[in-house]
C-alpha cells in the first residue's frame, strides 16, 4: 500500500460536489504536486489529508494506517504531518516562539529545542530574526516562518495549499529549494496544490490534475504537460495550438484530420470519422521560405499575421486556414527575414501532432 492513499474520497458543501471518487496513491518520499482550476477541490483535499475536515464518504490510509474512522483519535495521526495554507499564518510573538510552538506543544523544551530552532532559523534564511515580532514580517518572510514551523517537529508528510501565490520570484524560488531540500535530506512527503504550472513541473515528480472535483490524470510533469489526456486538459495547461476537426482517412497507424479544410497528418490510431482535437507544439514547427524537402508529413503554405519577440525567442502567428503559433529563435527570425504578410511554409512531423478526442464527441 502507498504511503498516503484516498480511496473514493467525496465531499460535499450543501448542494455543492466538491469532491467525486477521489483515489490518490502518493509514495513516501516524493513531492505529488495538485493542479487543477479555482473551485477544483484542492483545497478541500488537502484539508481532508489533515483530518481538518471529515469525508461524505470515502476513506483515506496513511503509512497502511485508516484514518477516516471518526471514532478513533486523530492526535497521533495529525502529530506526523504538518500544513502550510496559501496565506501564512503565524501567531503575534516572536518568530523564535512562532517556530519553537510545536516542540513545546510536544513537550520539548530547553537547550535542544533552542538548538533546534536557531538551526532552521538559519537555514530558511531568518537567522536574525528570532526576536523579531512576526506580524512585522513581509508576506514571504512570513511565510518562511510558516514552513519553519510546520517542519520543526520532522513530521513524515507536509501538505502545501498554494504555498507560493502572491510572493516575489526571489521568495518563491527559495521556498522551493527549501521544499526540496526537506524532501531530499530527511524524506519528507510533500503534496503540494498550486497553480504555478512551472512551479508543478520544477518540483514534483507526479503531478494530479483536479477538475470539477475528479481526478483526471495522474503521471509525470511530461505526461501532464507534453501529452495530456484530454482536450480538456490540454486547454488548462496551457497547450497551444489546440484545433478541431475529423479524421477523414486512418491507415497503417497515420490519421488524415481535417482542420478547417486542410489535411494535416498524425499518428493515431482513432478511425476515420472521429471528431478530434488536436496540438502541436510551438517549438516543434519548423518555418521556412519554400516547401521543405525535409521527412517532414506535413508542410502547409501559410501567411504571417504577427511576430512578437520575448528575449532570445520569437513567437510567430501563422494564418494555414487556421492560426497556428511557431516560436523561432530571434537569429533564426532573422536569417529567414520574417515579416509580417509573408508567405512562409510551416512544415512539422506526423508524430508531432497529439489527437485527442473531442471533448463534444
Amino acid at each position: 500500500m502507498a504511503f498516503l492513499q484516498t480511496v473514493d474520497l467525496e465531499q460535499r458543501a450543501g448542494s455543492a460536489v466538491l469532491l467525486n471518487k477521489v483515489s490518490l496513491s502518493v509514495e513516501k518520499g516524493e513531492i505529488f504536486a495538485v493542479i487543477g482550476p479555482t473551485g477544483a477541490g484542492k483545497t478541500t483535499l488537502l484539508r481532508l489529508i489533515n483530518l481538518l475536515e471529515h469525508p461524505l464518504a470515502g476513506d483515506i490510509y496513511f503509512d497502511g494506517e485508516k484514518i477516516t474512522d471518526p471514532s478513533r483519535n486523530a492526535i497521533h495521526v495529525r502529530r506526523r504531518m504538518a500544513m502550510v495554507f496559501q496565506k501564512p499564518a503565524v501567531f503575534n510573538t516572536t518568530v523564535y516562539e512562532n517556530v519553537v510552538y510545536p516542540l513545546k506543544v510536544r513537550g520539548s523544551h530547553g537547550k535542544t529545542a533552542r538548538t533546534t530552532v536557531y538551526d532552521l532559523l538559519d537555514t530558511i534564511g531568518l537567522g536574525g530574526y528570532a526576536k523579531r515580532k512576526a506580524k512585522t514580517l513581509s508576506g514571504g518572510e512570513a511565510q518562511r516562518v510558516a514552513l519553519a514551523r510546520a517542519v520543526v517537529t520532522k513530521p513524515d508528510l507536509l501538505l502545501l495549499d498554494e504555498p507560493t501565490a502572491n510572493l516575489d520570484p526571489g521568495t518563491v524560488k527559495m521556498i522551493e529549494r527549501l521544499v526540496m531540500d526537506f524532501n531530499r535530506e530527511r524524506g519528507l512527503t510533500v503534496i503540494m496544490s498550486t497553480h504555478d504550472m512551472q512551479q508543478a513541473q520544477r518540483v514534483a515528480g507526479r503531478v494530479g490534475v483536479l477538475m470539477n472535483g475528479r481526478l483526471v490524470q495522474v503521471g509525470r510533469p511530461g505526461d501532464i504537460f507534453f501529452s495530456p489526456d484530454s482536450a480538456r486538459i490540454a486547454g488548462f495547461v496551457g497547450i497551444r495550438n489546440l484545433l478541431k476537426g475529423h479524421i477523414v482517412r486512418s491507415e497503417s497507424g497515420i490519421a488524415v484530420v481535417d482542420v478547417n479544410g486542410r489535411d494535416i497528418e498524425a499518428v493515431s490510431a482513432l478511425p476515420a470519422g472521429a471528431a478530434v482535437e488536436i496540438f502541436i507544439r510551438p517549438e516543434e514547427v519548423v518555418l521556412s521560405k519554400s516547401a521543405s524537402d525535409s521527412s517532414a508529413r506535413n508542410n502547409l503554405r501559410c501567411a504571417i499575421r504577427s511576430l512578437s519577440s520575448n528575449g532570445p525567442l520569437c513567437t510567430v502567428i501563422v494564418d494555414c486556414g487556421f492560426p497556428l503559433e511557431v516560436l523561432v529563435t530571434d537569429r533564426s527570425a532573422v536569417e529567414l527575414e520574417l515579416s509580417q504578410g509573408q508567405e512562409v511554409y510551416a512544415s512539422f512531423k506526423a508524430s508531432a501532432v497529439r489527437v485527442l478526442p473531442s471533448m463534444q464527441s
